[in-house]
């Protein structure tokens, strides 16, 4: 396909997929439409790449659909000034979405592989206010806290309590929350008196892995 050939299919998901379900953030439709989502899909499966589903990047993880990209990070209602903290980098687009709408990102990835390719790809288009650090992001990253947003990529049997710990003020964090297999987004604000909690939709992740995630291997 050509450059011309992605952009069209770009401009479609932004008007068939996101905001013909509810994506109305402009802001956020504007990112997605400028991010090119097939540079951090596998050559064998960029024709698959506007396509409103998942797709393998490797080592057991996947591109979360469009429409879920477009949804978690509109919950986050980000203004351009925030620092966020986004746990689960994966093929680094979210982060490359979230960059653009904030002043700048720390991105915690498990898989170092998938952290080492994803810095190099950032790094490649330009993305110069995204950090990408190897390591368990269920622990969160203390040294660049608090965080005005958190965005975690990965499902959950709670909302890790150290990510909670990191939110700044005023701030927003959108976590799913549930069994391995599936999900509900649960959105976690600090407000002057404490922690709230409300549940949003239901999902489906890869698990999220770490000391306050699921164990590396499912039980037998």
């Amino acid at each position: 396909m050509t450059t011309e050939d992605y952009e069209q299919l770009r401009r479609q998901m932004v008007r068939q997929q996101l905001r013909a379900n509810g994506v109305h953030d402009e802001r956020v439709l504007s990112a997605m439409y400028r991010v090119p989502r097939h540079e951090f899909i596998p050559p064998e499966l960029r024709g698959h790449a506007y396509e409103d589903r998942p797709v393998p990047i490797g080592q057991g993880q996947t591109i979360s659909q469009p429409l879920m990209v477009g949804h978690m990070t509109q919950l986050l209602a980000l203004e351009g000034t925030e620092r966020v903290l986004e746990i689960g980098t994966g093929s680094g687009y979210q982060t490359a979405i979230l960059a653009l709408l904030a002043q700048h990102v720390v991105s915690v990835e498990r898989v170092e592989i998938l952290a080492d390719r994803a810095r190099a790809l950032l790094m490649r288009l330009g993305t110069g206010n995204a950090a990408v650090y190897a390591g368990d992001g269920t622990l969160g990253w203390p040294g660049c806290a608090p965080y005005d947003a958190i965005l975690v990529t990965a499902g959950g049997p709670q909302v890790p309590p150290a990510l909670q710990e990191q939110l700044a003020p005023g701030g927003r964090l959108v976590c799913p929350v549930g069994e391995r297999d599936v999900q509900q987004l649960i959105v976690v604000r600090r407000t002057e008196r404490g922690l709230t909690r409300s549940i949003d939709m239901k999902c489906v992740f890869v698990p999220l892995i770490g000391n306050a995630g699921w164990p590396d291997e499912p039980p037998a």
